[in-house]
């Protein structure tokens, strides 16, 4: 079977079909579909492509049945998508009829996509459309937070008199850690990945991509580049509040809205149930022709739901799917997000479900 016969590329040349013929003498270009669904064009094509296959999200299948039920909904030389409310009896069958359509190519799809029946050429890298990969050769630094002086002299190991001296026990977010690294290993294999503490950095380490885990309390360095960027965002570690601490939201409104983590019991017997945790991703202010990444959270389990976020094989296409589609060619974008906690599990945030993001911002790229 060839691979325009696959079941993966099915799904592809039907969402051409529909956006190429479906009205006979009328043809949708791709930047009029961009316009109705919100998506960038490079999305929409790679939808389109037979050869290195993306399966879309079924919230923007649903945007195409709609789209393409009535040609109302290019009326007025404006690509939209309709109001389900505003469709007639027959638009919305129609609309019935494509989306049953579309989701079973949608099925078909993924079914072969698990199995194993890939149309990628041999050696596609998996990790090229996530946010954690780079080009080649060019260093990446993580910079974690690190345990206080006085924390640390209580754990053993830590000293460098010991003879089981650890030097790993100085890092205060050592899951977060321990993902992130591994990941960086695997999607970027001909890049340098330095790891360091706040008090180990050099100065060429500020000039590489950086990636800073853990929030204002432990790690300086994020506490620093937050004062330096501008957002609607910061953490404040008010840990003797009646809440406790909390993100702040700040877009010009009379009151600033905040986010504080869930918990469950007091004093000695409290539980987190949720945490809230910040992705940030812009330009390094050190150096323009690299990037600044923070994962931080209030408490350390945010910080690895928010990595796990676009490390998770099960979410990671996904998440970082709906940055793309979300942010585009933003210079700079972040989001705040609730991250689960299931007894001592932390759930991975699943970003395209509405529940899950509490707010989102970006600064429109320089040639907008």
């Amino acid at each position: 079977m060839s691979g325009d016969d696959s079941a993966q590329a099915a799904l592809a040349l039907r969402l051409r079909e529909l956006r190429e013929k479906h009205w006979p003498g009328l043809r949708i270009t791709q930047a009029q579909l961009r316009q109705a669904l919100e998506v960038s064009v490079p999305l929409i094509s790679s939808w389109e492509s037979t050869h290195a296959i993306k399966v879309p999200p079924l919230h923007r299948l649903e945007k195409y049945a709609t789209f393409f039920a009535t040609r109302r909904s290019i009326a007025n030389g404006r690509a939209r998508v309709l109001p389900l409310t505003d469709l007639t009896p027959r638009e919305l069958d129609e609309q019935r009829e494509l989306l049953a359509e579309l989701t079973r190519l949608r099925q078909l799809a993924l079914k072969a996509l698990a199995s194993g029946e890939s149309t990628e050429p041999s050696g596609h890298d998996v990790y090229r459309d996530n946010p954690w990969r780079f080009p080649d050769g060019e260093p990446i630094t993580i910079i974690c937070s690190q345990l206080p002086q006085e924390e640390r002299a209580k754990i053993p190991y830590t000293s460098p008199d010991s003879p089981d001296y650890i030097e790993h026990y100085k890092y205060s977010d050592l899951d977060s850690l321990f993902e992130l690294h591994g990941h960086l290993r695997a999607a970027n294999p001909r890049n340098l990945v330095t790891l360091r503490a706040p008090e180990d950095l050099r100065s060429d380490d500020f000039t590489t991509h950086l990636a800073l885990l853990g929030g204002v309390d432990y790690n300086q360095v994020t506490a620093s580049m937050l004062t330096r960027i501008e957002l609607p965002v910061r953490q404040v570690p008010d840990w003797n509040g009646e809440l406790g601490p909390y993100f702040e939201v700040n877009e010009g409104g009379d009151t600033p809205s905040r986010h504080h983590p869930r918990h469950i019991g007091s004093g000695a017997n409290v539980r987190l149930l949720e945490d809230v945790a910040f992705f940030y991703r812009g330009v390094n202010p050190d150096n323009v022709k690299r990037t600044l990444t923070i994962c931080n959270g209030m408490y350390g389990r945010g910080v690895y739901g928010v990595v796990r976020a676009l490390t998770d094989e099960r979410f990671r296409d996904r998440n970082a799917a709906y940055l793309r589609e979300r942010f585009g060619d933003a210079t700079s974008y972040s989001m705040l997000t609730r991250v689960r906690i299931e007894g001592r599990a932390v759930v991975t945030p699943d970003w395209t479900l509405d529940s899950v993001r509490l707010h989102e911002w970006s600064e429109p790229s320089s040639g907008d």
